[in-house]
């Protein structure tokens, strides 16, 4: 399985939705939160081309998006081929 990384805040009812979802799927990610911590948001910022929300997720490296693009992608049927890849 790819390396999935969740940037999230605490409280946050979008990355709670995506954190289940992943759990659902048996799959195993790194949570980086960024409520307290600058650096890390300024990191998201970079690597999520702008995007300011939470949860941003990378799997594999690749920027997915949302919530709503997590849910979108398990909805067209992407997102197991896609947690299914290796390394």
């Amino acid at each position: 399985m790819p390396k999935i990384e969740i940037y999230t805040k605490f409280l946050c009812p979008y990355c709670t939705r995506a954190k289940s979802l992943l759990k659902s799927k048996g799959a195993n990610f790194e949570e980086i939160d960024i409520t307290l911590c600058g650096s890390r948001r300024s990191e998201m910022i970079q690597r999520a081309h702008g995007r300011t929300t939470v949860p941003q997720i990378f799997i594999g490296g690749q920027h997915i998006g949302g919530s709503d693009d997590l849910v979108s992608l398990d909805m067209d049927g992407k997102l197991d081929p896609l947690l299914a890849q290796s390394l």
